[in-house]
């Protein structure tokens, strides 16, 4: 048994003990799961949760570890027992903004359960601030530099430096969104897109914060549809906490998706595409350990000596296939190698990227008229 299990059965027996006959608290596995639940609830101040609401959620987590449900009632009595010796918890009740009635820890820092850092877990915690602090780009973290001092952590020289634009409009938003997502809460979104001065506003589940080109994203689902979107930071113009909005959770396999493309863009529905293509010796070196994409191998032997058959105007380099969505950022990064590299194969990203190359030669031969 964990240590927190031993101070949820040494808890539950101490309610039992307790002068109160009129409570029974049964010290089984499923009261030390309840207590573990409403212990984080109470103290959490993202949220506005009734009591019914915490019913529902103790079930859920109560269920997923095989354990029976609980009802309104069990949990209005436990809430209750925590005011009560040995605990003498202040339980807030009070109303949201819509009008629900809610419950909470008066003190947000309170808890029934508090266990000591070891000194392997105090100095793993060390290690992970450290390598926190040094990227630059978690503004508004502040609670790092006060864990800090408690743990009592001493500048050290950096060791690490990550990629970062420190100039880049709305960095400080990071902080503020990567709260919001690791607490599971809903925010209404003001935003607006380039070349466009109206601005616009939508109720959204943010789930995932993306860097691509050292800029940062914000992916999520529309409330109204949930439909996956992605915003990029510097194109948000507010952000607001929406506490009485249920907070719908990440769709199963929405990370899995950023595997099969380059970047940012994702199209719904697109296929994966098996593309082969040829890099100049100049960058074959350079493209084989700094791969474009996961997937990339290197094509060799007889499968070579037949491309090369195919294509008797390629002299030397070396060929490469990847398996990924063609995006706009998959068609850039093959532009920036200029003649360097070349598609085979598809035919369709073939004609993308040479009519944007006609495009730029057009727009280079106009400058000299």
């Amino acid at each position: 048994m964990s240590f927190r299990e031993h101070t949820i059965r040494d808890f539950c027996l101490l309610l039992q003990s307790s002068n109160k006959s009129d409570r029974i608290m049964p010290s089984n596995k499923n009261a030390f799961n309840r207590y573990l639940i409403l212990d984080e609830l109470l103290s959490d101040r993202l949220h506005n949760y009734s009591i019914q609401d915490l019913t529902d959620i103790v079930e859920v987590r109560l269920s997923k570890d095989g354990l029976e449900g609980v009802t309104k009632r069990c949990i209005e009595k436990d809430i209750v027992d925590l005011e009560y010796a040995p605990v003498f918890a202040e339980i807030e009740r009070y109303k949201s903004e819509s009008g629900k009635r809610c419950v909470r820890y008066a003190d947000p820092t309170f808890s029934i359960f508090n266990k000591k850092l070891s000194n392997e877990e105090r100095n793993l915690l060390c290690e992970v601030l450290e390598t926190i602090g040094q990227f630059d780009g978690l503004d508004n973290f502040e609670w790092l530099e006060a864990f800090r001092q408690k743990l009592g952590v001493k500048d050290h020289d950096r060791i690490i430096y990550f990629s970062n634009n420190p100039y880049l409009t709305n960095s400080n938003l990071l902080g503020t969104l990567f709260n919001y997502i690791s607490n599971k809460v809903a925010i209404h979104l003001q935003y607006r897109l380039f070349n466009q001065k109206e601005i616009k506003g939508i109720d959204f589940h943010p789930y995932l914060l993306k860097q691509y080109n050292n800029r940062w994203f914000v992916i999520g689902a529309a409330d109204s549809d949930g439909k996956i979107l992605t915003f990029p930071l510097d194109r948000i113009q507010g952000i607001n906490a929406l506490h009485d909005l249920r907070y719908k959770p990440q769709p199963e396999g929405l990370t899995d998706r950023y595997e099969d493309i380059i970047g940012i863009t994702y199209y719904e529905n697109a296929p994966v595409e098996h593309i082969i293509f040829w890099v100049g010796d100049k960058s074959s070196g350079y493209i084989a350990t700094k791969p474009i994409h996961g997937s990339q191998r290197e094509i060799k032997g007889e499968n070579a000596a037949s491309l090369y058959t195919r294509h008797p105007g390629l002299q030397g380099g070396t060929f490469f296939s990847i398996d990924c969505i063609i995006n706009y950022e998959l068609v850039r990064e093959f532009i920036t190698y200029g003649p360097e590299l070349l598609v085979l194969t598809p035919v369709s990203l073939q004609e993308q990227i040479s009519e944007r190359v006609r495009q730029m030669n057009e727009k280079y031969l106009n400058l000299r008229i």
